[in-house]
């Protein structure tokens, strides 16, 4: 009879398709990508080898650097603050919702609050351009029937504007995938540790942040991971919303590689861009991935 062992490399052979599928589709992609960023091409014709001067050159230029600034604003609003909303919301709905008013109501709550993650992001794009437009949008309308007319802003024309318009509509949807994460780990929490501390005179606040949070450290973590690698390559709702205008203000490396892919031409500038946002990915996924086993080790 086969050993325990033998048995489960046997499932392996399952897994060679899909690694193929991955390896020639994926890979062979970004290292098509890693050979054009090397060379100056237009798309057309034959690649003339340059060598190092698009990084020369990237490193040099000032819009890249302000687009991986904006990316990193950006964690802010797709990754740090869904996190600790998600956190205190699943706490409320987990804990005093689902108690008081039902499974019914808790469950239309997190379907609802989930909604934003299923529609498409160019749909929401141009959901939020509408409600944002400065002569007709819902926004500025409610605020001036209120008598906030010094509110009502060009929200995506201005550039001080253009990126808290984008950093709240991230938010928004956001929340609603954190939120259904951390309920779902709620739900496999030990409650004897939350009764203990009940008992022993402890406020709800108290019980969630010294019980709760840290028992939710690895689902916390596979959070921070999927999101903070979703706001570094945002790419959808600047390209529906705002083109990375006005001027640079909304301006991500992803779209500023788009930019020069398609725009400009430059194919190989824009590889370049596309070459060092995948190694700064990889860099963040790895590190992010090790501290997660980590905080799961101190669970």
């Amino acid at each position: 009879m086969a050993s325990k062992v033998q048995q489960t490399r046997q499932y392996y052979w399952y897994a060679v398709p899909g690694i193929t599928a991955f390896a020639a589709l994926v890979g062979g992609s970004f290292a098509y990508n890693i050979y054009l960023s090397f060379n100056n091409w237009q798309g057309i014709g034959t690649p003339e080898w340059v060598g190092l001067a698009n990084y020369q050159e990237l490193f040099h230029d000032r819009v890249f650097w302000i687009s991986f600034l904006h990316a990193f604003e950006f964690i802010f609003a797709m990754s740090l603050i869904p996190t600790a909303l998600g956190l205190m919301i699943a706490a409320l709905i987990y804990d005093f919702i689902s108690k008081h008013f039902g499974n019914a109501i808790s469950t239309f709550l997190r379907i609802s609050l989930y909604v934003p993650q299923i529609i498409a992001l160019p749909v929401v794009g141009i959901l939020w351009a509408w409600m944002l437009s400065p002569n007709i949008g819902v926004i500025n309308t409610v605020l001036r029937k209120i008598g906030l007319d010094a509110l009502a802003l060009n929200w995506l024309g201005e550039a001080g504007s253009a990126m808290v318009a984008l950093s709240i509509m991230m938010i928004w949807i956001q929340v609603g995938y954190t939120i259904v994460i951390f309920i779902s780990g709620m739900s496999r929490l030990d409650p004897y540790l939350d009764e203990a501390a009940q008992l022993d005179g402890a406020t709800w606040f108290e019980r969630f942040r010294i019980v709760t949070v840290p028992q939710l450290y690895p689902e916390i973590a596979v959070v921070l991971l999927t999101t903070t690698v979703a706001a570094l390559k945002v790419f959808g709702p600047v390209y529906v919303m705002t083109n990375g205008g006005p001027g640079d203000a909304t301006q991500v490396p992803a779209f500023f590689s788009y930019f020069h892919f398609f725009n400009t031409t430059r194919v190989g500038y824009g590889a370049s861009i596309a070459t060092v946002l995948a190694l700064l990915l990889t860099i963040l996924a790895i590190s992010l991935l090790r501290l997660q086993r980590k905080l799961g080790l101190m669970r």
